[in-house]
């Protein structure tokens, strides 16, 4: 059962893929009567209201990545509220002429945000012990179920630290009214991106999140309460993962959960209607196959080993971390003549490596399995080309000998596993496997993230989803890290796959590309005015912050 699974999971992967002669299956048009409700309300629940910061975190640049805080925040319902705000708030309301939308820290494909956020938190003041959905529009928390302080005890003693839990969900209409079949890969992508994006936020509360990596869907839906939910047609919210977090000076005793645990959150009465978010919606039926294929069952836990490779002496940024996180924007167009320098350059990379207590990669999303394929177009010092960076240094042997014969593999530097392929102007290239897009080209530089594949899912199926979670959360840190050396990235889910396995001299599906990524010089659309990101609600005491 589970090998055929597995095969129908790379049959979706085949069929979802763009090519030069034909697109994936979609809409093929904007059905805007009917586009999603961009934020999910609990209607009837009571709503727990969250402060606004007054004031960020004093957290520099690099402590992003490393923890070196000494003072851990209390948990209390002004620092969750802080953690929440930072990684899956509001960012700014953006407006041409009668038009408005809103912005938020994690980005998401097509500014859709499928992705929904759910805490389990022990009592704290003037907050009961609860089931809550986070609402980042209202910045507020939805009371879902009350828990008896013996749950939660029991709860907190299985883990054996104090912490609270966050569960993640993704409602896949929203991505499929754009998007039709492709829009499983881009729910993924947005998982990977919020998880990245809490990680980030609870570092600079000195705590760290760790994936619940023994937990199966089930556990997640059950405790989540959506398996007793009434959910409109196709609106339902899917168990992505759930996570611990905790102070980063302990960890989790395990990462799975009993039966008789997971039985007394089946017995809670639930709390509110989740809200309607099309009048008419359309089935992809080929999505939900291959939802119930990834399904993941309980797990051992597994721990990992990423190594303690420093970071680079480079450069810092002149921002905070908050202010870091507050400023990401996904560019729309490059100014060509842009460029950095050397030291940029390798600086942006290296955040994407995963190392031991270091965000975001350290909450133990499993073994690195993604890899950069560069088209490097105007780095400073640095010849245009083909470039390929090896995020797991023991693939190295085994992508020389599955990639082109003539390429160089020439080191480029001993700071980072950095290997030029060749030489040339590849932004017309760039362009073209990026589904023509000029972003692609225009770019200081772009790439395309190459996963080992077929292997890892014929054994594993639901891994299918953490790759892209591993491209997701690659791409955010290349979000943060572009904002901080003074450029702009955006992630790029149109391009055709084959063309790229192709460029590589890739056969087969042992490798597959799962997401492309692009970073430049913005240029800003002046027809564009930016509001504060909570100016539409009427708080007093706040100054929000644009």
């Amino acid at each position: 059962m589970e090998e055929q699974g597995a095969a129908d999971i790379i049959r979706y992967h085949e069929r979802t893929k763009h090519h030069f002669h034909r697109y994936a299956r979609s809409p093929g048009y904007l059905d805007w009567k009917n586009q999603p409700n961009p934020f999910r309300f609990y209607d009837g629940a009571t709503a727990v209201s969250l402060p606004l910061a007054e004031e960020d975190p004093p957290r520099r640049h690099l402590e992003l990545y490393q923890r070196r805080i000494e003072n851990n925040a209390a948990f209390t319902r002004r620092s969750i509220a802080a953690f929440l705000e930072l990684s899956m708030g509001m960012s700014a309301w953006k407006a041409y002429g009668q038009n408005r939308w809103s912005l938020r820290m994690n980005p998401s494909s097509g500014n859709l945000h499928p992705t929904e956020v759910h805490l389990i938190l022990p009592e704290m003041e003037s907050v009961p012990a609860g089931l809550y959905h986070y609402s980042p529009y209202n910045q507020t928390l939805e009371l879902r179920a009350e828990l008896p302080p013996a749950l939660w005890q029991r709860t907190r003693n299985h883990f054996n630290c104090d912490g609270f839990m966050v569960g993640l969900s993704s409602i896949i209409w929203r991505e499929a009214w754009k998007y039709g079949e492709r829009a499983l890969r881009y729910c993924n992508h947005d998982v990977g991106h919020a998880l990245a994006s809490l990680s980030f936020s609870a570092a600079l509360q000195g705590w760290k999140i760790t994936y619940l990596s023994g937990f199966s869907d089930a556990d997640t839906e059950a405790m989540l309460g959506f398996d007793r939910t009434e959910w409109k047609p196709l609106e339902s919210e899917e168990p992505d993962l759930m996570c611990f977090v905790h102070r980063q000076d302990v960890t989790p005793t395990v990462r799975a959960i009993p039966d008789d645990i997971v039985a007394g959150y089946t017995q809670l009465p639930l709390a509110g209607t989740p809200n309607n978010l099309s009048p008419e919606r359309v089935n992809w039926p080929i999505i939900y196959q291959t939802l119930r294929n990834c399904r993941k069952p309980r797990t051992t836990d597994v721990s990992y080993d990423y190594g303690a490779r420093p970071f680079l002496d480079a450069p810092s940024s002149s921002l905070n971390a908050p202010g870091i996180i507050r400023r990401r924007r996904s560019a729309t167009a490059f100014d060509p003549e842009g460029s950095i320098d050397q030291k940029v350059f390798y600086a942006i990379l290296d955040k994407t490596l995963p190392r031991n207590h270091c965000p975001p990669f350290d909450l133990g999303l499993g073994k690195s399995l993604v890899h950069l394929l560069l088209f490097v177009h105007n780095v400073q010092s640095l010849p245009s080309g083909l470039y390929f960076l090896c995020r797991n240094e023991s693939d190295l042997n085994l992508l020389r000998s599955t990639c082109r014969t003539d390429f160089l593999w020439e080191p480029v530097t001993r700071l980072l596993p950095l290997y030029r392929l060749e030489n040339g102007n590849f932004r017309e290239e760039a362009s073209r496997v990026s589904c023509h897009q000029d972003i692609a080209g225009q770019s200081i530089f772009s790439l395309g993230m190459i996963a080992r594949f077929a292997e890892f899912v014929k054994s594993t199926p639901y891994r299918y989803r953490h790759l892209f979670w591993e491209c997701g959360m690659i791409g955010q840190a290349l979000y943060l890290e572009a904002e901080a050396q003074g450029v702009r990235g955006t992630g790029i889910g149109c391009f055709f796959d084959d063309a790229v396995h192709s460029l590589l001299g890739l056969t087969g599906n042992s490798w597959q590309s799962l997401y492309h990524f692009t970073i430049g010089s913005s240029i800003e659309d002046p027809r564009l005015s930016t509001l504060p990101p909570y100016h539409h609600l009427k708080r007093s005491g706040h100054e929000y912050k644009k």
